[in-house]
């Protein structure tokens, strides 16, 4: 076994802490990774703190990590010690189900092992994540990072990239459609980024707007004040598609409002609490709500590699992991620009 240095949370309660754990030698699939950065996402404190109540502690967060290959099994093809690598949001899955087969493994059927918080396929195993110095994955299960990209700023893009990035492709943004992005987070900044190199117009809803200079240069064409906001009549019936990236409760239904006939507002945030509807801002238009889910690993490739060509990574503060606890509470009051990245060599 191989002894790993990390930060956990022993309950919802306590803040996060040294922790040692063993990792499992690799096999002959395998890759040994030595973890360089991982992103704080908003999700690792929802799990931390059990707002989503289904937390299992001891808890190692992190699913945003990027490191380098420093060993690997002997079946391994595709990489080599030294290679930059990342792993996402989950470590493995059944392979076997319909969704795994059609490059859609994020929506398995059986069983994913999340990087975290989740159970290996034995369903016993814990995993722990990238608040920690290594890592040992599945080659299938680990991405390619191009050399173009800054490592540190490329770790958000395993999660808060894909997770806007696929619902963008997947809705077929294109040149000339309008676009709305609420909330200028995380997710939002990155959201941004890409639907404004897909070529659509681009609208940032925000409570703040201290964010406004930041999302023009981030790619937005339009800002948009949400509180106390006078004239919504103007915004009605404009928007093909509306991604919504908030993780605090919020009202869903005027911005169903803002969308054209036969519109989509994408849900990518996960409040704590679930939000009201009211059905007749879809009946009325035919309009659609729907959800998306990260993305498999050929899209997340698919991401990565569209990154190094558009050069596109987040826009991060990088920390030591003695800021990790303070970072958290930062999270949560919106205090970053636009997400957090851990710098392991300081764990």
């Amino acid at each position: 076994m191989l002894k790993t240095k990390g930060y956990a949370a022993l309950s919802p309660t306590s803040k996060l802490r040294p922790f040692h754990f063993n990792r499992r030698e690799p096999e002959p699939n395998d890759i040994l990774i030595e973890i360089l950065y991982c992103g704080i996402c908003h999700s690792d404190v929802h799990q931390v703190r059990n707002e989503w109540e289904n937390a299992t502690y001891p808890m190692v967060p992190g699913h945003e990590i990027v490191g380098r290959v420093v060993r690997t099994g002997f079946r391994v093809k595709r990489f080599r010690a030294g290679d930059p690598v990342g792993v996402g949001c989950f470590v493995d899955s059944c392979r076997v189900c319909k969704s795994c087969k059609e490059g859609l493994e994020q929506y398995c059927e059986k069983h994913i092992s999340f990087t975290y918080n989740g159970t290996e396929q034995d369903k016993k195993t814990r995993t722990y994540g990238g608040y920690s110095t290594q890592i040992v994955v599945d080659e299938k299960y680990v991405l390619k990072i191009s050399p173009k990209l800054p490592l540190a700023a490329a770790a958000p893009l395993l999660c808060a990239g894909v997770t806007t990035f696929s619902p963008l492709r997947h809705f077929k943004v294109r040149r000339g459609q309008c676009v709305g992005v609420i909330g200028l987070g995380g997710l939002g900044h990155m959201a941004v980024k890409f639907a404004a190199s897909m070529g659509a117009e681009v609208t940032v809803f925000s409570t703040s707007r201290s964010k406004e200079k930041d999302a023009r240069r981030l790619g937005a064409s339009k800002f948009v004040v949400t509180k106390k906001l006078k004239n919504k009549a103007a915004l009605e019936n404009q928007y093909d598609l509306i991604l919504d990236a908030v993780s605090a409760p919020h009202d869903i239904n005027p911005y169903l409002s803002y969308l054209r006939r036969e519109g989509v507002l994408v849900v990518v945030g996960v409040p704590e609490k679930s939000p009201e509807l009211d059905p007749f801002n879809l009946i009325m238009k035919r309009r659609k709500i729907a959800g998306s889910l990260i993305g498999g690993i050929r899209e997340t490739q698919e991401m990565l590699d569209y990154c190094a060509k558009k050069n596109i990574a987040a826009d991060i503060e990088l920390i030591p992991m003695s800021k990790v606890n303070e970072a958290y509470n930062r999270t949560v009051k919106g205090d970053v620009r636009y997400r957090f990245v851990l710098d392991l060599s300081t764990l």
